[in-house]
């Protein structure tokens, strides 16, 4: 039996600009809406794993193509692998989620940039991520439920902590859209910009960040991460112990001195 087609898409890879410290990650199958599958998870992995590791790299940014974030899955592909045994699709979603991990686990920022369907698979990317910027105008929904499915990628775990039990529980088991004015007044996206707007106001954001110093950013996004799951006693103890080593650190030392001499820092 032939195996089927199906449009994979790519994730393409650069930098905002020549010499720019903002990593660009655009999710590219328009024929589809910037649907996700195992080739894009693959590429997230190794971008994000080399943003992380690349001193040049400050800020990461991920957006789609053609005015759309990402409409999440393939249903063509999820109707083939039926036809498989379910380690297929299991080593798929492993794929997935080996992914949101390096997102959660990269020292660097991740943005994300969200325009038009921000769907399934692809409100779980956006949520991995530690800021959201979006248009007015995208459109952000777990639909799983309304194909008979359940979420991946880390969907209901963000929106169980972000958002009210009553609005989480709404949005997975009814499937319903929720516009990006809304989650902006509920704190889960950080800002609204004009229809397509997303992009250059998150590469803005990513500029704003790049200046900053890099270890102060990776130590913040880990007690953000953990401090939901730390009890506050030992929480206190790594803020010590995280600001002791960055006050020795060279741009502790430099973001110092800057503001005594009443100058902008150079951050290494």
């Amino acid at each position: 039996m032939s195996t089927p087609d199906f449009p994979s898409g790519a994730l393409l890879a650069g930098v905002a600009g020549e010499g720019s410290p903002i990593k660009l990650l655009t999710l590219s199958n328009p024929t589809l809406r910037n649907a996700l599958s195992p080739a894009i998870y693959a590429a997230g992995i190794e971008a994000i794993n080399h943003a992380d590791s690349s001193h040049d790299i400050r800020a990461v940014v991920i957006t789609g193509e053609n005015g759309n974030f990402c409409a999440g899955g393939n249903l063509l592909r999820l109707q083939h692998n039926r036809t498989l045994a379910p380690s297929v699709q299991r080593e798929s979603i492993d794929g997935l989620h080996a992914w949101i991990e390096a997102i959660r686990t990269c020292r660097k920022p991740v943005i994300a940039a969200v325009d038009g369907a921000c769907a399934g698979a692809g409100f779980s990317l956006a949520l991995a991520c530690d800021l959201i910027v979006a248009s007015r105008d995208a459109i952000f929904t777990m639909a799983y439920s309304n194909v008979g499915l359940s979420p991946d990628g880390g969907g209901s775990w963000h929106l169980a902590r972000l958002l009210p039990r009553p609005l989480a529980t709404q949005l997975l088991m009814l499937g319903e859209r929720i516009s990006a004015e809304r989650l902006h007044a509920l704190g889960l996206v950080n800002q609204l910009t004009e229809s397509n707007g997303s992009l250059p106001a998150a590469l803005q954001t990513a500029e704003a960040l790049a200046a900053r110093a890099p270890n102060v950013l990776a130590t913040l996004k880990e007690l953000i991460h953990e401090a939901p799951e730390r009890p506050l006693t030992e929480h206190l103890s790594a803020e010590r112990d995280a600001f002791v080593r960055n006050l020795h650190h060279a741009n502790g030392g430099e973001g110092i001195a800057a503001l005594l001499e009443k100058r902008k820092p150079r951050f290494i």
